[in-house]
């Protein structure tokens, strides 16, 4: 092989990696991408959101309302998902057993109910 070719492989696979290196820099800190772990946890804490928000409303549109409200506010923190559990409102439309972490999901978002009444 000549030694101009030997050049030009050896800098084009120099080149070709630096710029691979790059771009996944570039990609990863400010394009946006991300790995399947970062997306699932985004999608993870999107949906409990989202049946956390289900929740609060189940419980604010159930009856007596306001008496629930002001038991609620009476038991401790960490005792209002057993509450939230033990009424059912944590479990989704058509769901028989709720997630086990929507019941505290849907306590926290109670909480700004409960600092209004």
């Amino acid at each position: 092989m000549k030694q101009e070719t030997e050049a030009k492989i050896k800098y084009g696979a120099w080149g070709l990696i630096l710029g691979a290196g790059s771009a996944m820099i570039i990609g990863f800190n400010w394009g946006g991408w991300t790995t399947s772990k970062t997306s699932l946890a985004t999608t993870e804490a999107a949906v409990l959101s989202t049946r956390a928000a289900i929740c609060v409303a189940q419980f604010a549109r159930a009856p007596k309302y306001q008496e629930r409200l002001k038991e609620l506010k009476a038991t401790n923190a960490w005792e209002r998902s057993a509450v939230i559990e033990k009424g059912g409102w944590d479990r989704m439309p058509g769901e028989e057993k709720a997630e086990p972490t929507v019941g505290r999901a849907c306590a926290d978002g109670l909480d700004s109910l409960l600092e209004k009444s």
